[in-house]
């Protein structure tokens, strides 16, 4: 089961949304992966250290890129914000920061899970 990550609007009104401000992950029963807006699978990094920037920089953030926070995004629960190389927020789950794979072209692409053992789906 995909989680997806609607526009704030609509998550709103779910009570057990989590707040991700323009974006947000409503919990769906049974472990599933997350989306963003556009149903696009977010993944995580092996590599990224828990505090500092991010590992993934040059041709890695070009193929995948950070997911990054709106100036008006609140953090909530496991969902939290980190600061990104360029001064802005990029959107971390459980204290891993939070990208999309290039290669997934189409929404419900998880073409970068586990890829070279460092890349995984964030799931509940």
């Amino acid at each position: 089961m995909r989680m997806r990550i609607p526009m704030l609007a609509a998550a709103l009104t779910l009570s057990a949304a989590a707040s991700l401000g323009a974006h947000a992950a409503s919990p769906m029963a049974g472990g599933g992966m997350y989306t963003d807006a556009k149903g696009m699978t977010l993944y995580t990094f092996d590599k990224d250290p828990a505090s500092g920037p991010s590992a993934c920089s040059g041709g890695c953030a070009q193929a995948w890129p950070a997911v990054m926070a709106d100036g008006s995004d609140k953090p909530q629960g496991d969902w939290t914000m980190m600061p990104a190389a360029d001064g802005g927020n990029q959107w971390a789950y459980k204290g891993k920061r939070v990208y999309t794979f290039a290669k997934d072209k189409k929404p419900g692409d998880a073409n970068g899970e586990n890829f070279k053992d460092m890349w995984h789906t964030v799931k509940q």
